[in-house]
């Protein structure tokens, strides 16, 4: 999903990080997609000045988690927005980095792009 803002002068994009295909196809309107952390972080080596925000799901196969990911990207990248989903567990808004935000699984398409739109908007 492309963000820009009247400033932008190119798009910048979320990197969508979720193991289950078919939540990761109904999440993704956006460039690139990631299965896991992994994945995410060699698209961040190259593209992260393209990335506005992360959404990412907690457990995953790799290295590391999604929360683990949010930690890792907030330090290297710190102008990258997380969002965090999960079907497992419930986090507050809180409890997310800079100003993440979670949405619980299962969640509609309303409601991921009103989130990234009030975040972004």
């Amino acid at each position: 999903m492309p963000i820009m803002s009247e400033t932008d002068s190119a798009p910048r994009y979320v990197l969508v990080v979720e193991d289950e295909p078919m939540i990761r196809m109904n999440a993704v309107d956006i460039l690139e997609e990631a299965g896991n952390a992994d994945a995410a972080l060699r698209l961040l080596e190259a593209r992260a000045h393209e990335i506005a925000a992360l959404f990412t799901d907690i457990p995953m196969p790799g290295s590391m988690d999604g929360m683990a990911l949010v930690a890792l990207v907030a330090e290297r990248w710190p102008d990258i927005r997380p969002f965090v989903t999960s079907g497992h567990t419930t986090f507050r808004d809180a409890d997310i980095p800079d100003h993440g935000c979670f949405l619980a699984k299962p969640y509609r398409s309303a409601q991921l792009t009103a989130i990234v739109g009030k975040a972004f908007g």
